[in-house]
């Protein structure tokens, strides 16, 4: 079967720079399609986050020429490094006008004045690159509404660039919240023509609406799990494109994301106190003892241990926690907490914490080792969102037998099981209404079974811990769906 040459366009990309679950996938998926014998290359900014000597990056020679429509011709150095563990080459785009400042989107929560044009140039350079680099992709794989122009790229302006005359596009949308809207004159930076701001292309409520015309116009599309999948063709899912997405469901697939278990797993995870498996579960309780001491809470085995590590906004159902913690302290529990996000919330669990500092506490901010010590040492996961595309951090608590709390949506739905009290079947612990009765009934059902159903919680944890996610999988997905967008677009088998 034919190898595939596949070029990614995205964002962000980790461990050079991110800010949400799109960066892993961009770092991960590449280096799993190179396994499979695919030739993948990925496209990103060169923002002045990313260190050139500490990531080996060389600069290729020349000048990379990118139309801007009515802005005229950009200019951009372009640097060549590579995905840490893999031989798949990163781009990256180096424009100190667009790139050279701090922050990806945005500063101090508020988005940049032109990230329209800092996007479009992405997504247009992206077009330009293959020329330069000497390279004719199979596949053009585009991320959220920062790349969503690829495709309406490639079905204009580059509809008979040779280069291109055997790609097909596929977009990955990561989440419908975002989508890129911007005043209609980004019409005239795109340059593909008026005649696409209409309903049936870029138009949305007198805006252009960059994600919008890349689902119109990707040959396939997916998201990041099949709830998800589903959820986006729907109103309180859909952002005011459910209909677009819905006509387009025939081209659209869920794939879960998957886990990169060299990083995440309590046998060998070097961040934390104990190492420890499920044959023999010592270390994690040495692990709740450790984490107890971080968060400086009272060292008890005789609690259970909650733990949460989120961003604090209204789409991780943070206002509906805050609005059930008061409840929830009453128990005879303990929460532990790690984020940062809407300011409020940084000042309402701070006041929670000196209320409760002996049930409750709250570190502001990220840090990756501590996120692998509440992993390992909370008894319970709680992750009560709004909507939740894929959602990772149930997964992670699965292979530390951290029993996940979530509320049933998209990827969450997808991969915890509900406990099933007459089978000793399950995961986890799910709830659906979206409001802090129904978090609170199901932390209380999660403390119930742990202080009185010992033989559910055992093997809870060890269904839990034998569940996998892998990205072998989900590469193996990916690469059907690349096959099924050339089928479509050529009429052939890929």
């Amino acid at each position: 079967m034919k190898k595939l040459k596949i070029l990614m366009a995205a964002s962000e990309c980790v461990p050079f720079a991110k800010e949400g679950g799109l960066a892993d996938v961009v770092g991960v998926l590449p280096k799993h399609l190179e396994r499979l014998g695919h030739d993948v290359r990925v496209v990103m900014p060169r923002y002045y986050k990313v260190d050139r000597e500490k990531y080996g990056l060389k600069q290729l020679p020349g000048i990379l020429v990118v139309p801007m429509g009515i802005i005229g011709e950009q200019y951009c150095g372009v640097w060549e490094g590579r995905l840490p563990g893999s031989d798949v080459p990163v781009y990256f785009l180096e424009h100190q006008g667009y790139y050279g400042r701090d922050g990806l989107y945005e500063v101090d929560n508020v988005g940049f004045l032109d990230n329209d044009n800092r996007f479009i140039f992405l997504s247009r350079a992206a077009m330009e690159l293959p020329k330069m680099i000497g390279f004719t992709p199979d596949i053009i794989h585009a991320h959220d509404w920062h790349t969503a122009a690829v495709p309406l790229f490639l079905n204009t302006l580059y509809r008979d660039d040779p280069r291109f005359a055997r790609s097909a596009s596929v977009l990955t949308v990561h989440n419908m919240q975002h989508q890129g809207n911007f005043y209609e004159g980004a019409m005239d930076v795109l340059g593909v023509g008026w005649e696409h701001f209409t309903f049936l292309g870029l138009e949305k409520d007198g805006e252009v609406n960059l994600l919008k015309g890349g689902i119109y116009h990707a040959t396939a599309l997916n998201t990041v799990s099949e709830g998800y999948a589903r959820e986006m063709q729907t109103p309180e899912y859909g952002w005011g494109l459910d209909g677009v997405v819905r006509e387009r469901a025939a081209d659209l697939v869920g794939i879960l994301n998957g886990v990169d278990y060299d990083d995440w797993n309590p046998e060998s995870d070097p961040f934390i106190a104990a190492n420890y498996s499920a044959a023999d579960l010592a270390g994690k309780r040495l692990c709740k003892r450790d984490l107890q001491r971080a968060f400086g809470l009272q060292e008890r085995d005789d609690v259970p241990l909650f733990g949460l590590v989120s961003r604090l906004v209204k789409q991780k159902g943070i206002d509906v926690f805050a609005e059930a913690i008061p409840r929830i302290l009453a128990l005879d529990l303990q929460v532990v907490m790690l984020g940062a996000g809407e300011p409020w919330a940084h000042f309402y669990f701070g006041d929670i914490m000196a209320a409760h500092p002996e049930r409750f506490a709250i570190r502001v901010g990220y840090d990756n080792p501590l996120a692998h010590r509440i992993e390992a040492g909370a008894d319970f996961f709680l992750m009560p969102s709004a909507f939740e595309p894929c959602g990772l951090n149930q997964m992670y608590s699965l292979r530390y037998g951290t029993l996940p709390v979530v509320r049933a949506t998209g990827g969450l739905d997808d991969s915890v099981e509900n406990f099933d009290e007459a089978r000793l079947a399950g995961t986890g612990f799910k709830f659906w209404s979206l409001d802090a009765g129904a978090l609170f009934d199901t932390v209380g059902w999660a403390v119930h079974t742990w202080y009185h159903r010992k033989d559910a919680m055992a093997r809870l944890i060890a269904n839990a811990m034998a569940k996998r996610f892998t990205w072998e999988e989900a590469a193996a997905k990916y690469e059907e769906l690349y096959r099924r967008a050339l089928r479509r677009r050529f009429g052939t088998k890929g």
